[in-house]
């Protein structure tokens, strides 16, 4: 059975990160305003600095690639969706929607391959896909319980069904799929109303509209064993669902989540979580309201 949590993990520390307009188009969450982008660059690299070395004193092996300036890559902070590693030996490189994130691939390949160092590591590159708009972004775009080999995907313009079937077929996971929205607009991420760990998945059912829909997801997951964290729509806004558990010292777990989800969370919410997962939160509010991401966002997983 495959591992639902790591110890390795990347994270792409930011050169120039601000306000991308070119993912504004269908990520509702992130804001812009007339602040001086230099401040928002030094501000968000204290708050990746201080997230990184939060989950590094957990005793997970923290491998930070630090981008260039150029060529720009705002949302280069956001790397869980350009790539995606699985236990298998499969890399897998996405097709991104925003052409100014498909240069993230380009730029952080050849250091990615340096951190993984695997044997017989075979390589899927769906990246090109991009050339006929066909978008799937990675952990953003599929959430994984790689345990049960199972993959959720909300549908939506970065989140294509068939390429996402694709990469069931390729990695042997039963495909999950559904649409959720949020005041009327589709969710662009499904990491961002939903997460899977060891034992829980945090998810908001009612961003998912279609009945059906909705009690086939509550359904995988509770065959699946897993205990459900309901959370609501102005949780989601507060970036609750976009948490990922990882595996620190002596193989203890541990749930990474911002400041914001944090504060968000009921008493009721923390005490299921906190029964066998220790909880990490840090402030990253700059990050997410420029970029409309939160700490799952910035980190991606090694297996």
């Amino acid at each position: 059975m495959n591992n639902q949590t790591t110890n390795r993990i990347v994270m792409v520390r930011p050169a120039k990160f601000y306000f991308n307009a070119e993912t504004a188009v269908n990520n509702h969450y992130q804001n812009s305003d007339n602040q001086d982008k230099d401040k928002v660059n030094q501000k968000a690299l204290e708050e990746f600095d201080a997230l990184a070395a939060k989950i590094a004193e957990k005793g997970v092996q923290v491998n930070i690639i630090q981008d260039t300036y150029n060529p720009s890559t705002p949302d280069s902070i956001f790397p869980n969706n350009w790539f995606s590693s699985h236990e298998e030996g499969i890399l897998f490189f996405y097709p991104m929607f925003a052409e100014n994130r498909r240069e993230e691939v380009k730029k952080f390949r050849g250091k990615l391959y340096d951190i993984v160092r695997r044997e017989n590591l075979k390589i899927v590159d769906y990246s090109l896909k991009a050339e006929e708009n066909i978008f799937l972004e990675g952990t953003g775009s599929i959430v994984l319980d790689r345990k049960n080999k199972k993959a959720y995907c909300s549908l939506s313009q970065r989140s294509n069904e068939e390429l996402f079937k694709k990469f069931c077929a390729e990695t042997g996971c039963k495909p999950v799929v559904f649409s959720s929205f949020q005041d009327d607009y589709p969710i662009y991420h499904t990491n961002v109303m939903m997460s899977i760990g060891e034992n829980r998945a945090i998810i908001c059912l009612d961003c998912i509209k279609d009945e059906a829909e909705r009690e086939n997801v509550k359904r995988e997951l509770l065959e699946s064993g897993k205990e459900i964290v309901e959370i609501s729509q102005k949780q989601v806004k507060n970036f609750l669902g976009n948490t990922l558990e990882l595996k620190g010292k002596d193989g203890k777990r541990f749930v990474v989540m911002s400041e914001t989800a944090y504060r968000a969370l009921t008493d009721e919410q923390k005490e299921k979580i906190l029964k066998d997962t220790e909880i990490v939160h840090s402030d990253v509010h700059t990050i997410e309201y420029y970029g409309g991401g939160s700490a799952r966002c910035m980190i991606g997983e090694i297996f």
